[in-house]
């Protein structure tokens, strides 16, 4: 049974940082396609952060996400972290880990993912 396990999350000040892990089990990390991150605020819909292919190691983000936050990997850890600097009070939101086992040319829809985490908070003071 795949699990993915977030941490990291907490308060930070606007302009400050915060770094993300996910930790897999269940399955071989370098199986999985792809692993990417979303986000939930409240009140809104989830969305898509960034994402990582497995095998070239390719790197995606959001629009708002670019030059501040990181997606890397540690193939020997079974490790995703999400480094996430200049942070926003907009960034407040659940963050969540996820795998897809499929192989895709895009990641950045909820659908194309198989495996969730349960999520982790980070809120951002003013």
């Amino acid at each position: 049974q795949v699990q993915l396990v977030e941490s990291g999350g907490g308060l930070v000040q606007a302009g400050g940082s915060l770094r993300l892990s996910c930790a897999a089990s269940g399955r071989t990390f370098g199986s999985y396609a792809a692993m990417g991150w979303f986000r939930q605020a409240p009140g809104k819909e989830r969305e898509f952060v960034t994402t990582i292919k497995w095998s070239r190691g390719n790197t995606y983000y959001a629009d708002s996400m670019k030059g501040r936050f990181t997606i890397s990997r540690d193939n020997a850890k079974n490790a995703v972290y999400l480094q996430m600097n200049s942070l926003k009070p907009e960034d407040t939101a659940v963050y969540y880990c996820a795998a897809s086992g499929r192989l895709y040319s895009d990641y950045t829809s909820i659908a194309r993912y198989d495996y969730w985490g349960q999520g982790t908070q980070v809120t951002v003071s003013s």
